[in-house]
C-alpha cells in the first residue's frame, strides 16, 4: 500500500526542537551552521518502506531515552492512524492519533479514571502517541506534524479533544508550547518501564490559536508557540481534501 503525501514544508536545521525525544549533541548542532533550509513531507504511513523508516527512528529516540521498545501500531485502521515527516526516505518525525474507539487507549492503563472524567467532560477525546522528531528536526517539523494530527482527528472525525502521556521533565515544555494541562498525576507506566503525566489539550483552543495566526505568514515564528509554526488556511484545507480523497471512512465528519 502507498503512502499519501499530505503537505510539503521546508524548515531551517539551524533551529533545532527542544522537548521530547528531540535534543541534540553539541557536536551536531555544530555541523549544521550555514547549512541552507531542508524540505521534508508529511505522510500518512501506509507503505511498509514509510512505517520500517518510522520504526527505526522511534526505536532510536526511545532508546536513547532509556525506553523500553517502543514500535507502530501494526498496521492502519479506522482508529489508528500514524503520520510521519520524511526527508527523501528517511523518517524526521512522526505522530500516531489514536481514536477513542472500540480500542482501549494507551494511557487507559496508567490513566483509567482520568480517561473517564474526560470522557465525561468532551464525549470525544483522542491521544496522541509514538511522538519522536530526529535529532536533526526543528519546531518546524513538530508543528507540522501536530497540526496535521488535530486535521485527522477534530477537522475530519469531530474528536473534541486530545490527551498526551509524557515524561515529567517534559511537561513544561507542551504546557508553554501548545496549551497542555495536566489532568493526572505522575505515576509508572510500566509498558515502558518510565514515569509519565496525563496532559489534556482542548481542540476548541488549538483551534483559536491557529486561528489567532491564520493572518501571518505561514511557517515564520513570531512567538514561542508552536502554533506560530501551523499551516496557512488554505494548506489546512488541502491537507484535508487529500486525506479526504485517501481514507474515505465511512464516519468521516468535515467541520
Amino acid at each position: 500500500m502507498r503512502s499519501t503525501t499530505l503537505i510539503t514544508a521546508s524548515f531551517d536545521p539551524r533551529k533545532l526542537a527542544p522537548g521530547l525525544l528531540t535534543k541534540a549533541p553539541l557536536s551536531v548542532e555544530k555541523t549544521i551552521a550555514g547549512t541552507p533550509e531542508r524540505e521534508f513531507k508529511i505522510e500518512s504511513a501506509d507503505s511498509f518502506v514509510v512505517r520500517q523508516s518510522a520504526n527505526l527512528l522511534l526505536q532510536d529516540r526511545y532508546g536513547w531515552r532509556g525506553y523500553q521498545k517502543v514500535t507502530l501500531p501494526t498496521d492502519q485502521t479506522a482508529d489508528r492512524t500514524t503520520l510521519t515527516a520524511m526527508e527523501g526516505d528517511q523518517a524526521i518525525g512522526t505522530i500516531t492519533v489514536g481514536l477513542d474507539g472500540g480500542a482501549e487507549m494507551n494511557c487507559e492503563q496508567v490513566f483509567p479514571q482520568e480517561l473517564a472524567a474526560l470522557r465525561d467532560q468532551y464525549g470525544r477525546i483522542c491521544e496522541f502517541t509514538k511522538l519522536a522528531v530526529d535529532p536533526m528536526g526543528t519546531n518546524r517539523v513538530l508543528a507540522g506534524l501536530f497540526h496535521v494530527a488535530y486535521i485527522v482527528a477534530q477537522k475530519l472525525r469531530d474528536y473534541k479533544a486530545v490527551v498526551m502521556e509524557v515524561n515529567p521533565r517534559h511537561v513544561r515544555f507542551y504546557e508553554r508550547m501548545l496549551g497542555g494541562r495536566v489532568f493526572g498525576s505522575e505515576r509508572l507506566n510500566q509498558s515502558v518501564n518510565a514515569p509519565a503525566v496525563l496532559l489534556v489539550i482542548d481542540f476548541a483552543y488549538v483551534a483559536a490559536q491557529i486561528a489567532l495566526r491564520s493572518d501571518q505568514l505561514s511557517g515564520v515564528a513570531y512567538d514561542r508557540s508552536l502554533y506560530s509554526l501551523a499551516f496557512s488556511a488554505r494548506e489546512e484545507q488541502g491537507i484535508v481534501d487529500r486525506l479526504m480523497a485517501a481514507q474515505k471512512p465511512a464516519s468521516l465528519v468535515v467541520n
